[in-house]
């Protein structure tokens, strides 16, 4: 019996994955205008709630992963 290689999924990539299901149900079920709304207030709360060092910090470690 051949063991079968199992596919990972990257921590990054599974939280991707959970925010375009939860993005197509949030349009399946609220006006569309709506469901756009949280799923840009939402992140930019979560970004305002940062106190300035930790805005550096995240600014810092995204130029870096894109290789700045």
């Amino acid at each position: 019996m051949a063991a079968k290689e199992a596919t990972l999924m990257s921590k990054n990539a599974k939280i991707a994955a959970g925010g375009v299901a939860v993005g197509l149900l949030l349009l399946i079920w609220l006006p569309w205008w709506v469901a756009f709304l949280i799923v840009v207030g939402v992140p930019a709360a979560a970004y305002l709630t940062l106190d300035p060092s930790q805005r550096r910090r995240l600014r810092r470690v995204t130029r870096k992963e894109l290789g700045r």
